[in-house]
């Protein structure tokens, strides 16, 4: 898992273990603009556990 509290940028794996969900379904997610708070950096997407955390909390990760 991600160190929070330093909280540097992680790719699409470990933010898929962060929050728990399989790599697959924050790659749907991102392609149906879901809002998830990635960005892309060369061919990688990245993500910072902070935006993840306030995603999650908004709840507009489940909304369809």
């Amino acid at each position: 898992m991600a160190d929070v509290a330093n909280d540097n940028w992680i790719n699409i794996d470990e933010s898929a273990e962060y929050i728990g969900v399989k790599q697959g379904s924050i790659q749907d997610w991102i392609r149906k603009d879901k809002g998830v708070p990635a960005h892309k950096i060369g061919k990688q997407w990245k993500f910072k556990c902070s935006k993840l955390d306030e995603w999650v909390a908004s709840r507009k990760s489940a909304m369809e």
